[in-house]
C-alpha cells in the first residue's frame, strides 16, 4: 500500500512552521506582557527580583523574587521561562523610552531604599532573532517561490509537459496509444454514413498500407471534418482514435497559442516531431480555426501576429521538406469560410469531409443508439422520434433523450414514454415552462389571437410548413408561446415557397391589428426573420426584378463596405419594405377570409393553451392541401427547424 505523496511545499511549510516556532520560542512568546501599573504596582510591593533590559528590542524581562513567584495568581499567569542560556523571567514588559523607564525605575528604587525593601536590580542586553540574521533575505525567498509558482503553471494551469518554463514551447497533446485505448468505435457512431465511410478509408490506409501504394497511390496528408456545431466531428475522431490501432495525438488549436511571442511555432514543431517519432500515427487538431484564419485580416502595422506565425508553422510541417513520414492530419471546424486557403488546399488538406445534420434515416439510427441506455416504453419508437425531430443535430437528440429521461424520473415513472419526449421537446425548443408566470387576462387573449393567427397562415398556405403545436404557455426567456411547425427536407427552396412562410411568420401581428385594431410588440422575433428573409431574398437569391439578377452574399464576406452603390441600396431597402407589405397585406386578408376559424382556434388555445395538429384538425377540419410526408422524399439532408418564438411584450 502506497503511502501520501510527499510535495516539497509541504517540507516547505514546515521548515517554515519550525522556524516560527524557534523565532517565538527565542523571543519569549505566550508570556504575558505587563502594562506600566501593574509592573510598578509588583515594584513596590517588593515582588521584583530583576529586571533585563533588551535595549535593541525596547523591552525588558522582568524576574519575581522567590516569594512572589511562590504566590498561586503568579504561578497561573506566568510560570518561568528561560531566556538566554542561563536567566529565567516571568513577565515581559514593552517600554517606549529607555530613558524614562530608567528614571522611573531610579525613583522607584528611592522608595524602597526609603522602605527597607530590597531593590530591583538592572541588566542590560541586546537580542537577536533568526529572523534578524536572515530578514534581508526573506523578501527575495517570496520572490523566488512567487516566480516558480507562477511559471510551473504557466501555459496550461496544471501539471503536464506544457506547464513548465522549460517545457513552455513543448506540445500539449493528449497522446492516445496502447497504453490509453478509447472506447468509442464506428458502431458508436450514427446517422453519418457517407462521412463514416470516408473516415472508415483514412483507417485503412493506416492499417493496410501496402494495398494502396501498390498501385503508386499516396496516403492522404489531411483530412478535414467540417459542419455545423453538434453534428459530431468530434465523435467521429474518437471513433477513429478507437478503431486505427496507431498512436493517436489530440489537441485543441487554441492550445497552440500563448501569450509568449514563438510559442505557438515551437509546439507545433514538437508535435510533430514526437508524431514522426511515433509515425504511422494520427494528429487531430479540434477547433482549427483558432489559428488557422486566413492571414492579412484586421492586421495592425508593425504588429507581430503571433497566430499568423503558428499557422506558417503549421502549413510547413504538413507540407514541406521534411513530410516523408505516414503522419495523418485531422481537423474539425464549423467556419471553414474563414480558414486559410493555403492551408485548404490539395498536399495538405487533401480530403474535406462534409458533416450534414442527419436526415430521417440517419435521425432514426441516432435515436437507436441514444434509446438503448434509456428505459423506454414499448409505444416509443426511433422512427416517431425521427419524424418529429426534423433539422435536429447528434447533440440536439442526445440531449432531448437525456431530457426525456429527466422528465420521467420527475415523475416518478418506471419508463419513459412519448410524453415526456414532448415535454423534452417543449423544453429545448421553447425553454423551461414558466409555471408561476402570472399573465394579465387582456395580454392572455392578444397571445392566444397572435398565436392562432400563425396557425391560421399556416394551415391554409400551400408552401408553408406543417403545423405540429401551437400554444400559450409561457417558456424561456420572454417567450410568451410559439408555435412549432415540421419542415419538410428539401435541398432547394423556391420563391412561393419563401413568400408563404414570410405571410405566415406576418400571420401573428396582422391577427392583432385584424381583432384589436392595434399592435403590440409580441411580434419582434417574427419581424427578425422576415426582415433577414427580405434583405436574403432581394440581396442574396436574385429574386427581385427591380434589384434585377445579382448576389451580394459573397462580395460582402469579410468586406466592411458594401459592394453595391447608394442607390442600389436605397433600391434593395424600398423593395424589402414592398415585399414585407405585400406579405402583411396578404396575411391580413387571409385571416379576414378565415375569421371564423380565427376565433374557434383563440378560444380553444385559451381554453387549453396547448393545441397538437389532431386537435386543430377537430376543431378547423383538415389542412386542404396534400401533405408530403417525410418517408417520400429522397432528400438526404435536413433544412433547419422552423418554429415561431414570440417575443414578451
Amino acid at each position: 500500500m502506497k503511502g501520501p505523496k510527499i510535495r516539497p511545499v509541504w517540507i516547505y511549510a514546515g521548515l517554515a512552521f519550525m522556524i516560527i516556532i524557534a523565532n517565538i520560542m527565542v523571543m519569549g512568546g505566550g508570556k504575558k506582557e505587563l502594562t506600566e501599573q501593574e509592573l510598578f504596582q509588583k515594584i513596590y510591593a517588593g515582588d521584583v527580583k530583576e529586571i533585563h533590559i533588551i535595549k535593541n528590542k525596547e523591552f525588558a524581562y522582568i524576574t519575581l523574587n522567590k516569594a512572589a513567584a511562590e504566590q498561586e495568581q503568579n504561578k497561573k499567569d506566568s510560570p518561568k521561562v528561560t531566556y538566554g542560556n542561563t536567566q529565567d523571567y516571568h513577565f515581559k514588559f514593552t517600554f517606549g523610552s529607555i530613558e524614562n523607564f530608567e528614571n522611573k525605575l531610579e525613583q522607584a528604587n528611592q522608595v524602597l531604599e526609603e522602605e527597607n525593601k530590597p531593590l530591583v536590580s538592572k541588566t542590560y542586553g541586546n537580542e537577536v532573532s533568526i529572523f534578524d540574521n536572515i530578514g534581508w533575505l526573506l523578501p527575495i525567498v517570496i520572490l523566488v517561490v512567487i516566480w516558480v509558482f507562477l511559471f510551473r503553471r504557466m501555459g496550461s494551469g496544471g501539471a503536464g509537459p506544457g506547464s513548465q518554463i522549460f517545457n513552455i514551447g513543448k506540445s500539449k497533446a493528449t497522446l492516445f496509444d496502447q497504453g490509453s485505448k478509447v472506447n468509442i468505435t464506428f458502431a458508436d457512431v450514427a446517422g453519418l454514413d457517407e462521412a463514416k465511410e470516408e473516415v472508415m478509408e483514412i483507417v485503412d490506409f493506416l492499417k493496410h498500407p501496402k494495398k494502396y501504394t501498390a498501385l503508386g497511390g499516396k496516403i492522404p496528408k489531411g483530412v478535414l471534418l467540417v459542419g455545423e456545431p453538434g453534428t459530431g466531428k468530434t465523435l467521429m475522431a474518437k471513433a477513429v482514435a478507437g478503431e486505427a490501432e496507431v498512436p493517436f495525438f489530440t489537441i485543441s488549436g487554441s492550445d497552440f497559442v500563448e501569450m509568449f511571442v514563438g510559442v505557438g511555432a515551437s509546439r507545433v514543431r514538437d508535435l510533430f516531431k514526437q508524431a514522426r517519432e511515433k509515425a504511422p500515427c494520427i494528429i487531430f487538431i479540434d477547433e482549427i480555426d483558432a489559428i488557422g484564419r486566413a492571414r492579412g485580416r484586421n492586421n495592425i502595422q508593425g504588429s507581430n501576429d503571433e497566430r499568423e506565425n503558428t499557422l506558417n508553422q503549421l502549413l510547413v510541417e504538413m507540407d514541406g521538406f521534411a513530410t516523408d513520414k505516414a503522419v495523418i492530419i485531422m481537423a474539425a471546424t464549423n467556419r471553414p469560410d474563414v480558414l486559410d486557403s493555403a492551408l485548404l488546399r490539395p498536399g495538405r488538406f487533401d480530403r474535406q469531409i462534409g458533416i450534414d445534420k442527419p436526415d430521417l434515416k440517419g435521425r432514426k439510427a441516432i435515436f437507436e443508439v441514444h434509446l438503448k441506455n434509456i428505459k423506454i416504453s414499448p409505444e416509443v419508437t426511433a422512427e416517431q422520434l425521427a419524424e418529429m425531430t426534423s433539422g435536429f443535430a447528434g447533440a440536439d437528440i442526445a440531449n432531448i433523450c437525456n431530457e426525456a429521461a429527466l422528465v420521467a424520473a420527475r415523475r416518478n415513472k418506471t419508463s419513459v414514454d412519448i410524453d415526456d419526449f414532448n415535454h423534452a421537446l417543449d423544453r429545448v425548443i421553447g425553454g423551461l415552462e414558466k409555471k408561476n408566470k402570472i399573465i394579465a387576462k387582456e395580454e392572455k387573449e392578444i397571445i392566444a389571437y397572435h398565436e392562432a393567427g400563425h396557425a391560421i397562415c399556416g394551415w391554409y398556405l400551400e408552401h408553408a410548413s406543417p403545423l405540429v403545436k401551437v400554444t400559450i404557455v409561457p417558456r424561456g426567456i420572454g417567450t410568451l408561446g410559439y408555435a412549432q411547425y415540421l419542415p419538410k427536407e428539401e435541398y432547394i427552396t423556391r420563391k412561393e415557397q419563401l413568400l408563404d412562410r414570410m405571410c405566415m411568420t406576418f400571420g401573428g401581428r396582422a391577427a392583432e391589428q385584424n381583432i384589436f385594431g392595434k399592435i403590440s410588440t409580441g411580434a419582434q422575433n417574427d419581424l427578425d426573420q422576415i426582415t433577414k428573409m427580405g434583405y436574403s431574398m432581394i440581396s442574396y437569391f436574385g429574386m427581385n426584378d427591380e434589384v434585377g439578377q445579382v448576389s451580394f452574399y459573397g462580395l460582402m464576406n469579410g468586406q466592411w463596405q458594401k459592394p453595391y452603390s447608394d442607390t442600389t441600396a436605397s433600391m434593395i431597402d424600398a423593395e424589402v419594405r414592398k415585399l414585407a407589405d405585400q406579405q402583411y397585406q396578404r396575411a391580413q386578408d387571409l385571416l379576414k377570409e378565415r375569421s371564423k376559424e380565427l376565433e374557434i382556434l383563440a378560444q380553444a388555445l385559451l381554453e387549453k393553451e396547448v393545441l397538437l395538429k389532431a386537435d386543430v384538425e377537430a376543431l378547423i377540419g383538415p389542412r386542404p392541401f396534400k401533405e408530403v410526408t417525410l418517408e417520400e422524399t429522397d432528400a438526404d439532408t435536413a433544412s433547419e427547424t422552423t418554429e415561431e418564438t414570440e417575443s414578451s411584450i
